[in-house]
């Protein structure tokens, strides 16, 4: 398994219409832009923070190669997933950097009646009274002359951001390539960086804010750590580790249609901290008929090599988990079998999932799904 994702420790989102005001338990993060009125619309910004501890960062990397963390050739993906999408341009963006201070998430929730205090706001990155936002070397905290200063503090290098666009018809999911940050924070060998970065997580705003428009309003909210559904967000870590090395295995290539493909050793019930090698027992399905002395239905067949990949979904919701990946979901192969490894602690617990297999065979490119379903439980 290459596909590894942790999920938050904290977020929260910064309100500069509330400056005061907390929202660490909110099950919903927002980067918006809000007017009131033509004749004064006096903009407003909502942008938000997302930290992963660094314990669950380490361990993501814990099964990963020295060879291949030390050449970087691995790649992490900031995910969110939308849960309102309104008032959107033609084009609207969403920018990422990582935070340049620490943050407290606190414990209030928007429109607290009083407003909860107890954590980072606008003006405060601790509990209000305590310190404001503040820029370190080579960060920043950008504001308008309309609102309280604040609004978190991030770093700026070019290397550092991460952007999507979207426009009307496009997903709003946020899948965002913040490699070099992670990297920057491990403080890896190469030219990103030079020196280690603190990771106080990212912080996610409209790319452009303090608009002067009413008919400009796009607001974005994600589901946040604290949801109560399936779909927080998550901090996704890939890298190849496909291997092919069948010995003085003598099974054939499969290079056959139709074909009948199983999943082998799924006990169908797995703890969350299992990991688990799944093989592929592929043949054709009408055999060429062969003199030997047991069924030609018992050989089995490798996947083609390089064409030949696996994806997750979420049984309930039919959404990949893992989708298929050229680079970061390759089939391996030993001497019994083609095979790929999982790692169920990347996987919310108590959901069913169920595992396809695509593969490219005599110039075809199947999927095969026949109910390779497994369930994650706690433990």
């Amino acid at each position: 398994m290459a596909v590894l994702k942790i999920f938050p420790e904290k977020d929260a989102t910064l309100y500069s219409l509330f400056p005061n005001m907390n929202t660490g338990l909110d099950e919903i993060v927002e980067a918006t832009l809000t007017t009131f009125a033509y004749s004064n619309p006096n903009p407003q910004a909502s942008r938000f923070l997302i930290k992963f501890a660094d314990d669950d960062i380490i361990a993501a990397f814990e099964p990963m190669s020295d060879a291949i963390y030390n050449s970087g050739n691995w790649e992490a993906k900031l995910q969110c997933f939308v849960s309102t999408a309104t008032g959107l341009a033609t084009t609207s963006s969403v920018v990422c950097y990582p935070a340049a201070q620490e943050w407290a998430m606190g414990t209030g929730r928007y429109l607290d009646e009083p407003i909860s205090t107890d954590g980072c706001s606008w003006i405060w990155a601790g509990y209000s009274g305590s310190y404001v936002w503040s820029a370190p070397n080579g960060a920043i905290v950008s504001y308008t002359s309309s609102v309280p200063a604040g609004g978190g503090s991030w770093y700026t290098g070019s290397q550092y951001a991460s952007s999507v666009t979207f426009s009307y018809r496009t997903n709003k999911d946020l899948n965002l390539n913040v490699t070099n940050t992670v990297k920057a924070w491990l403080n890896t060998t190469g030219s990103i960086p030079t020196t280690k970065l603190p990771n106080n997580g990212f912080l996610l705003k409209q790319d452009l804010e303090w608009v002067y428009n009413k008919n400009y309003q796009p607001e974005l909210k994600y589901f946040s750590v604290d949801t109560n559904t399936i779909y927080p967000p998550a901090l996704q870590i890939s890298w190849d580790d496909s291997v092919w090395n069948t010995g003085s295995s003598t099974q054939l290539v499969l290079n056959t249609l139709p074909a009948t493909i199983n999943l082998a050793q799924n006990p169908g019930v797995f703890y969350s901290s299992s990991i688990n090698r799944f093989r592929i027992n592929a043949r054709p399905e009408y055999p060429i008929q062969l003199w030997q002395t047991s069924s030609v239905y018992t050989n089995n067949y490798y996947l083609p090599s390089g064409s030949s990949y696996y994806a997750i979904k979420d049984l309930e919701t039919n959404e990949y988990i893992v989708n298929f990946d050229s680079k970061y979901t390759q089939l391996s192969a030993d001497a019994t079998s083609s095979y790929f490894d999982m790692y169920m602690n990347f996987l919310q617990p108590e959901r069913y999932y169920t595992v396809l297999i695509q593969s490219t065979i005599n110039g075809s490119t199947i999927v095969f799904n026949d109910q390779y379903y497994f369930k994650v439980i706690n433990g």
